[in-house]
């Protein structure tokens, strides 16, 4: 099945401790799709700027992307450039030019309109919510958001919570959105707004999902070598979204293997400067470290007796 994605087509400058990497791929649905179309083909709406090396993205085609809803416009692609610390937890953004994506105005193609899985990357929410007007009757729709447009669009945001099944967002976007600073209870503050399901990236610390009556959490994959964590969050998306495409949205047990997929993605995407490593990637390197994460992650549960007679 299909996954309609809509967001950011950019071009990245990245530094950090262990080296640094100029104008490369980079952008929300960039990065999204490339970890998705591993596991399932995936539409993508976006706009570029007479810049932009198009050609670059062959390797989404040749894994059965349709970048036909990518249009190319006359001026800057969108760039942001940004220095990471020494952690890799924090980052200092240099730069940040919008060029054409700041009129980025959506416009989904007929044969994508009866997408029935929908991911709405990190864009304005009236920008999310005519995505929605444009799709035909999607069964799985999920959205990410940040800091700025719950700052500065609130009131659009969680009018947009009402049509959407999955939120996606970081521990301190979703204690902003609540004004809660318990994530459990932030979670159920945003399910009660409208999503089943509330996920809450937390790094290199891993995600956990709230979902009605229970919640998975998944660990961030131990690296040796991490060179660049951008594009972690939406290439977990993209392994997410990808794994549901394939499986039983519905259904915890794929659920949970969703997130598994998701931070097994994550982690690859920190591997090498922008997509360099999800380009490569093929299904059996991604089932292996999801082995990984079943066998450091398996416990015994059986409780041993007491110790008696001291």
């Amino acid at each position: 099945m299909s996954i309609l994605c809509v967001g950011s087509v950019a071009l990245d400058s990245v530094e950090t401790p262990f080296g640094k990497a100029e104008r490369v791929l980079g952008g929300s649905a960039v990065y999204f799709s490339a970890a998705a179309t591993v596991f399932s083909p995936v539409q993508v709406v976006g706009v570029v700027g007479d810049d932009y090396p198009l050609d670059d993205l062959d390797f989404l085609v040749e894994r059965g992307a349709d970048l036909s809803g990518i249009v190319r416009a006359e001026g800057e692609s969108f760039f942001w450039a940004g220095r990471y610390h020494y952690d890799l937890n924090t980052r200092d953004t240099i730069e940040t030019r919008l060029g054409v994506f700041a009129d980025f105005e959506p416009k989904i193609p007929e044969a994508f309109r009866d997408a029935r899985v929908v991911f709405l990357g990190n864009i304005d929410p009236a920008l999310q919510h005519d995505v929605l007007d444009q799709v035909t009757s999607p069964d799985l729709v999920a959205c990410d958001t940040m800091n700025y447009w719950i700052e500065g669009r609130r009131d659009s945001l969680i009018e947009l919570l009402e049509r959407v099944d999955i939120l996606m967002v970081n521990d301190e976007e979703v204690r902003q959105l609540a004004d809660e600073a318990n994530l459990l209870r932030a979670a159920r503050w945003v399910q009660d707004r409208g999503p089943e399901i509330v996920i809450v990236k937390k790094g290199e610390h891993g995600a956990i999902l709230f979902a009605d009556g229970w919640l998975f959490y998944v660990p961030g994959y131990p690296l040796e070598e991490v060179f660049d964590p951008t594009g972690a969050g939406d290439s977990f998306a993209g392994g997410f979204m990808g794994h549901l495409a394939r499986a039983d949205p519905r259904d915890p047990a794929d659920v949970r293997r969703a997130m598994v997929y998701g931070s097994a993605m994550g982690s690859y995407a920190c591997e090498r400067f922008g997509v360099e490593r999800l380009k490569e990637l093929v299904a059996a390197d991604v089932h292996d470290r999801v082995e990984d994460f079943r066998r450091i992650t398996a416990f015994e549960t059986r409780v041993p007796a007491p110790v008696t007679g001291r």
